[in-house]
């Protein structure tokens, strides 16, 4: 049976609407004039609308730069630049900072951004029992926070990092205020050019322009909806229907309808993911590095790149993207080997058919050709269950240790020290590559972090903790006429005030 795009993509919104139960098959917001709102479509629901207690990237994607900021920005190029710190200085030994606050500025709810705001949001990251993923890295390595007044804060480290102001533009970094910080998750507050309007969950979140932001002049999309559709052909149908203007990290099976359609701009650019499967080094017989390796070897990374990405990724060997500071190409440490696989098996005194379950989170990667993991395994004696799990099951079980596989692309930049935490979701434990990560810390010349960063890298592949198996690139497609939309993606965050209608 044949059926048209216009067809298809009637049909796609008229079952998701009966399926979100809203009149008419669609939100009244879907009427405004698209000449000015702008519609963005994620994969991923978000979990919580506080980056600085939830581990979803996603949640940096819509409140990033829009509801929230930081210190610092990130900028596409990969450089900082001021935000709501105007400028800084850094004490001759790189362990002190001292930053010059933007004054006059407000949160949404009219409270003032100071210095207190500052400490109080860095205190509650560095608090014991703290979820927010940069503790470690950044925040436990605060020594002391003093504000000598009320738009000067001072920042002393227990050990220099030249990566400190980068890590003060990740979300993980963005200043909350001690009035309404406890509410983030689902009614946040920022200084962002953005305020939060509301969430309809299963749906999206609608954003409208903040009236008293500093720069309201500069900003003109007046309001932005993030849309969550995580089937591809729904994506598309959402696009090719006018309900949704831009898409990002689209499925590239359905890029080629709009590369070959002039209402709409495709760019691909580089980011920082690193797609993996992730191993429980938790769980038997996947605690013993020969199981780990077996299963790397089976894994033909090129032809996965090649079937499941559309040729729009690189092949890596380790858990750092080749876009970041020190990275070493280890992709050639583990070839597509099955005959090697099957003798690390019989070595490790494994018993075939080894059964093992894949967890599938609904991402296109993870799910657009799951039989390419199933028969790769399969070849070498493993049989895969699969569960496929939404988002929310996905955080709620998997990444708490619930799992054997699991195909994920992790986006955080530098995010290595996560492999030195024993109870992250991997359950890899391995006080060798902690003090490496305690050196590379407490390293005071670049010459030395550079050949740490490589060692950290060598080690990690050494142990198979995971099976990396691209750095992917970002596909973005946009309706033509909406400009200073970013290429490339350093960090995932969609800064919606740079963008305009022409």
């Amino acid at each position: 049976m044949s059926i048209n795009r216009r067809d298809f993509a009637c049909s796609t919104l008229a079952r998701m609407g009966a399926l979100t139960g809203l009149a008419g098959g669609v939100p009244s917001t879907w009427a405004q004039d698209r000449q000015r709102a702008v519609t963005l479509s994620l994969s991923l629901e978000v979990d919580s609308l506080d980056p600085t207690t939830s581990a979803s990237a996603s949640i940096g994607e819509l409140v990033h730069y829009n509801v929230f900021e930081g210190l610092t920005k990130i900028e596409e190029s990969g450089n900082t630049s001021p935000l709501l710190a105007a400028s800084w200085e850094r004490s001759p030994d790189g362990r002190r900072y001292t930053f010059a606050l933007r004054e006059g500025v407000q949160f949404h709810d009219g409270s003032p951004f100071d210095a207190a705001a500052v400490k109080f949001s860095f205190e509650r990251a560095k608090a014991p029992g703290s979820a927010n993923k940069a503790k470690k890295v950044l925040f436990d390595n605060i020594a002391s926070i003093s504000t000598p007044d009320a738009h000067t804060v001072v920042l002393t480290l227990h050990n220099p990092d030249a990566n400190v102001l980068f890590r003060l533009g990740e979300n993980t970094a963005v200043i909350l205020h001690p009035r309404s910080a406890a509410q983030a998750a689902t009614q946040p507050v920022g200084t962002g050019p953005y305020r939060f309007e509301r969430w309809q969950k299963g749906w999206g979140v609608t954003l409208v322009k903040s009236a008293g932001f500093r720069q309201a002049a500069q900003v003109q999309i007046p309001q932005v909806t993030f849309r969550f559709i995580n089937d591809p052909q729904a994506q598309a149908a959402a696009v090719l229907s006018g309900e949704v203007d831009m898409l990002f990290n689209i499925a590239v099976q359905t890029v080629q309808q709009f590369q070959s359609n002039s209402q709409y701009l495709v760019l691909v650019g580089s980011s920082s993911g690193k797609g993996m499967l992730a191993i429980n080094n938790k769980r038997k017989p996947l605690d013993d590095v020969r199981v780990r390796r077996a299963i790397t070897h089976a894994i033909d990374r090129e032809a996965f790149i090649t079937r499941v990405l559309g040729g729009r990724a690189k092949a890596i060997g380790s858990h750092f993207s080749p876009t970041e500071a020190g990275y070493v190409h280890l992709a050639g440490l583990y070839p597509y080997d099955p005959q090697r696989s099957r003798a690390l098996l019989k070595a490790a005194g494994v018993k075939l058919p080894l059964v093992l379950g894949l967890t599938l989170p609904p991402t296109p990667y993870a799910r657009n050709d799951r039989a390419f993991m199933v028969d790769a395994l399969a070849q070498i004696g493993v049989q895969v269950r699969i569960e496929e799990v939404t988002w929310p099951e996905w955080l709620a079980g998997t990444f708490k240790g619930q799992f054997d596989l699991t195909v994920i692309n992790h986006v955080e930049p530098l995010d290595y020290h996560i492999y030195a935490d024993p109870q992250y979701y991997f359950g890899y434990d391995s006080p060798a590559f902690r003090a490496l990560v305690a050196r590379h810390a407490a390293s005071h010349t670049a010459r030395e972090r550079q050949l740490l960063f490589a060692d950290l890298q060598r080690h990690l592949a050494d142990d198979a903790v995971n099976a990396w198996i691209y750095a992917a690139q970002i596909t973005t497609v946009a309706r033509k006429g909406i400009k200073g939309w970013w290429m490339n993606y350093p960090i995932f965050a969609h800064d919606i005030a740079a963008l305009r209608w022409e």
